[in-house]
């Protein structure tokens, strides 16, 4: 069977990380891309995570300044499907190879620009690296959050909870106040996924429509994407039947040392659980330990916090009895969220994911047999496939040169659309989402981002769920009906939703799915043309019954070990900004586009799978290791979280802090004389790149001191001006995210009337369609409140509806009306047993 890309041809002009990124997913579905390199090579090859980026493609050396291989390179662009680059905005244009221009040589090419900031704004000039625009953005500061939480800030309140001291042993990060700097690169990782669902969207209009179009995604917007639970904001957060859950830097993540020295992480941390399993010599590890609606789990509220910060030292105490072996062996009984932190390296070095697929091995001339991330989604009809390793540079120019003068005679194909042309790439396309949490929904969200008809099928308790603040973020643009799938006549309701729906979405455990008959065997009689995805928190295999979600994800992927600079003495740490969840949304959202694709032409359906591990090992895919888990010398962040090396950190100022990323030479001499310390430039032990790197410790002590001596604002001018890499870590950029003028009108950002919350402001649109533009089609869903509508559209009577609802077959409505908030800094209504008594002793102390 092709793979889903098969017979697509990409040219890959861009560099750094979310191109090659982006351009690597198209190769292992089957296309073939080609990378276009400089004299001399893509400037960023040094990276080790280029042995995985570029896997599977062409190397061709083109100068582009040249007339002859510009002409020749054009020549190439006649029969291409897809461009990719990532030059700064204005460049393409100059070199003569902007989308307008190719545009009128090939109608059918997908041009995708990915920048830093996008084009023609304030942001645009600004230097487009990741670290810098984590800063410039203030997403550095929302690696841990802050001690108000994230709605309280986004609105400017005070820390509700001022004077509940928590130790910082007991909360993620290091100790020590001020921004984190993390290993993952969020907003380039934003932005790969971003620009691989509208490459995907614009390929599929292209099926329709017959021509290309312009996709753009940018560094900004991927940093928006991580930061999109957190940059909500709601105009009344203490209304009845919301919660803004626990998003603060002041609260345990749910983070334990064990015996052995290991890092374990229980989120939501489930104190009946860890105090029963550890109450005698032996871990007791049998499967009655979970109890419904057990009174002793957290519950979703800010004031939760208080309890929390009574069970932390308790719990960790309890845990440190057993090895990290021990507590995941019975977690996995006990079917609880817990897994052990590792690193990248022990992560790529797991059975259990290379039998899975989603790590691979290559290969690789200069580093012999190494494991990297591997398939990203599976497609049951249109199986991808990983090629080979990355090629040197300029290795195929010959081979390319020649196909691109045969393709000289050729002229490009014309359009071809179909007699009714859409306006959005998933017009016409209907949805049924039954996802739950966050991994689910985030991807049928984006698809509904695209035009699509979203109808979310939720149950009848789905309200409590929906309450919390971070569901909000993944369920706008959609219907809600509510079905009680138990129920025998609200099961024929949703098998007739069945038989006219495209797609059929969701996360919830397959036996499940298989119990209900709602699994893609069952469904595909009912619909043979269905696309069903399916979506994990773990890879196929053993782990794939139990319960999983982003935090499990970035322990078992190394993204916590990495994130918290665990191999230079720090501790772990799960990002409020990750891709786990919202990433395996996005790859869930790739697949079943790719699948509708691949039906458009050939009126198959298929089933498609993903996972938040697939999405995790993706994010750390900067790392390769050898089979038995060695690793290759890379840079990895230091226990204090201000960065990679004394070019490449964070730095605190007299008022603020900066980051600086220091390329060349020529910039560490401009910082060196700025900062009045010209005497370091020829000293011996920071004259090259490689004696800075012996002496790194001490050269970012010397800056340190330095920069302490003035404001950030005042060494930014100065810095900035003798054309330095940096910016200042931003305190303030989602207070102003929501009054940006530039934004509202590309809505990167939106905002509505909800009726619960009142004005509701959300990140928008993650990426630009120059076509079929993406459309916000309304507010988070309220349950139940569209289940009217959806059974009048089918013909249901209202006695017949009425009869249904006293059967507890269906349900309507949204939002329960709760009993009133407390005032800040007070617990809420009681809770049953323990919690309770708990609380109000926290409250006390």
């Amino acid at each position: 069977m092709a793979a889903v890309l098969d017979k697509l041809r990409v040219l890959d002009l861009s560099w750094g990380i979310a191109g090659p990124m982006t351009a690597m997913l198209m190769a292992d579905n089957g296309a073939q891309v080609t990378k276009i390199e400089p004299p001399g090579g893509d400037p960023f090859r040094n990276q080790l995570g280029y042995k995985v980026w570029n896997r599977g493609k062409r190397s061709a050396v083109y100068d582009l300044k040249n007339a002859a291989d510009k002409d020749n390179f054009l020549a190439l662009v006649k029969t291409a499907d897809v461009l990719i680059e990532s030059y700064a905005p204005g460049v393409a244009k100059k070199l003569g190879i902007d989308y307008d221009t190719l545009h009128q040589l090939n109608p059918r090419l997908v041009y995708c620009s990915i920048t830093g900031y996008g084009r023609d704004n304030e942001n645009s000039d600004r230097p487009a690296y990741d670290a810098l625009v984590a800063a410039r953005s203030g997403l550095q500061w929302e690696q841990r959050g802050w001690p108000e939480g994230a709605m309280n800030h986004l609105l400017g309140r005070p820390d509700p909870f001022p004077d509940l001291e928590i130790p910082y042993d007991w909360v993620q990060g290091p100790a020590r106040s001020g921004p984190l700097f993390p290993a993952s690169h969020w907003p380039s990782l934003g932005a790969f996924f971003a620009a691989s669902v509208g490459i995907s969207a614009a390929l599929r209009a292209r099926e329709i429509n017959g021509t290309g179009q312009w996709v753009e995604a940018s560094l900004l917007q991927g940093a928006m994407a991580g930061a999109a639970g957190v940059w909500q904001r709601a105009e009344n957060i203490d209304a009845d039947g919301f919660d803004s859950w626990i998003l603060g830097s002041r609260s345990p993540k749910g983070h334990f040392q064990c015996k052995d020295g290991r890092w374990i992480q229980n989120w939501v941390p489930n104190p009946r659980f860890i105090l029963t399993a550890s109450e005698g010599e032996q871990i007791n590890a049998t499967p009655n330990l979970t109890v419904q609606n057990d009174p002793d789990r957290f519950g979703t509220g800010p004031e939760e916090l208080l309890v929390m910060a009574h069970y932390q030292p308790i719990l960790a105490e309890a845990i440190a009895k057993f090895t990290a072996k021990e507590w995941v062996d019975a977690a996995t009984t006990a079917e609880m969220t817990m897994q052990d932190i590792r690193s990248v390296e022990a992560s790529l070095a797991d059975p259990l994911f290379l039998k899975d697929g989603c790590v691979t091995e290559m290969n690789d001339p200069e580093l012999g047999k190494i494991r990297a991330v591997g398939a990203a989604y599976k497609m049951s009809a249109t199986p991808g496939k990983i090629g080979g390793p990355a090629p040197k540079v300029g290795q195929h120019t010959a081979e390319v040169k020649a196909e691109a003068e045969q393709a000289k005679s050729a002229t490009a194909a014309a359009p071809a659309a179909s007699a009714k042309k859409i306006k959005r790439p998933l017009e016409g396309i209907t949805v049924l989402d039954l996802g739950l949490a966050i991994a689910g929904p985030f991807g049928a969200q984006l698809l509904s981002d695209l035009g699509a008809n979203v109808i979310k099928i939720n149950g009848l308790f789905d309200m409590f769920w929906h309450r919390v603040h971070i569901a909000y973020m993944a369920n706008r643009g959609k219907k809600s009906i509510t079905l009680n799938l138990k129920h025998p006549e609200a099961m024929k309701i949703f098998l007739e939703l069945v038989k006219t729906a495209d797609v059929v979405h969701h996360n919830m455990r397959y036996d499940a799915a298989e119990r209900l008959k709602i699994d893609y065997e069952s469904l595909k009689q009912i619909n043979p043309k269905l696309i069903y995805c399916h979506t994990r928190g773990f890879e196929t295999g053993e782990r794939a019954g139990l319960p999983g979600n982003d935090q499990t994800g970035a322990c078992l992927s190394g993204i916590q070990y990495e994130d918290g600079g665990m191999d230079r003495g720090g501790k772990p740490i799960w990002a409020l900004t990750s891709f786990g969840d919202t990433g395996n949304g996005f790859l869930s959202a790739v697949a079943v586009i790719n699948a509708i694709y691949h039906r458009d032409r050939t009126g198959v359906g298929q089933m498609v799978d993903t996972s938040i591990i697939n999405a995790a090992l993706l994010n750390t895919s900067y790392a390769v290791a050898t089979p038995d888990g060695k690793g290759f010398e890379r840079p990895k962040i230091d226990g204090m979280q201000y960065g990679y090396s004394a070019g490449h950190r964070l730095y605190e100022t007299k008022q603020g802090w900066l980051c600086v990323l220091l390329l060349n030479q020529p910039h560490w001499d401009e910082l060196l004389t700025v900062l009045g310390l010209p005497e370091l430039v020829t000293d011996a032990r920071f004259a090259t790149e490689e004696a800075r790197k012996k002496n790194d410790e001490v050269l970012a002590k010397l800056i340190a001191e330095r920069f302490m001596s003035a404001t950030a604002a005042d060494w930014f001018t100065k810095l900035d001006a003798a054309g330095v890499p940096l910016e200042i870590v931003s305190e303030d950029f989602s207070l102003k995210l929501y009054e940006n003028p530039q934004f509202l009108k590309q809505q990167w950002v939106t905002s509505y009337p909800h009726p619960v919350v009142g004005k509701l402001d959300q990140i928008g649109l993650l990426f630009s369609l120059s076509e079929t533009p993406g459309v916000i089609q309304g507010r988070p869903l309220l349950v139940g409140e569209h289940t009217k509508e959806i059974l009048a559209g089918m013909g249901y009577a209202e006695d017949k509806v009425k009869a249904l609802e006293e059967q507890f077959a269906i349900g309507f409505g949204g939002m329960p009306r709760m009993p009133p908030r407390p005032p800040a800094g007070q617990p809420t209504a009681p809770k049953q047993g323990m919690a309770s008594m708990l609380e109000k002793e926290a409250v006390k102390k």
